[in-house]
């Protein structure tokens, strides 16, 4: 069965999160305060967040692991919609301010896979960065 846009951007935010092997308290705040607040969940039921983050850990589990969940992502995903799925993705490496190899690594996968061109992910990355900046 098909995601849908909604399930394929909670599993582009699960795997940046799961992708260092900890998903942290930090994070999966983050991933529920975008569910919560980013316009284009509005139509979501919230109460499936966990169901869907839950499906997303057993898909990679599964023979294609990472490969077969990008891969269901991409083919889930509008081309309207991909930049705002980075967008959600890279919010929730960047929420604890410091990007670890693995969520670089995940990104990068996650650009190729919704062919994604430079200066659309340089700017989501500076927005994101200047939005979760503090004073000290």
């Amino acid at each position: 069965m098909p995601l849908s846009p909604h399930e394929a951007m909670i599993y582009l935010m699960v795997i940046t999160s799961a992708s260092d092997r900890d998903m942290t308290d930090v994070e999966l705040a983050r991933i529920g305060d975008v569910v919560r607040s980013w316009p284009v969940f509005e139509d979501f039921n919230q109460e499936r967040l966990v169901e869907v983050a839950q499906a997303c850990q057993k898909m990679l589990q599964e023979k294609d692991g990472l490969e077969g969940v990008l891969a269901r992502v991409a083919e889930a995903l509008p081309e309207r919609l991909r930049d705002t799925a980075y967008a959600a993705a890279f919010e929730v490496a960047a929420v604890d301010l410091e990007m670890r190899l693995e969520e670089v690594r995940v990104l990068q996968l996650v650009r190729r896979e919704l062919d994604l061109d430079a200066l659309t992910v340089a700017a989501i990355a500076r927005a994101a960065k200047a939005r979760l900046r503090t004073l000290t």
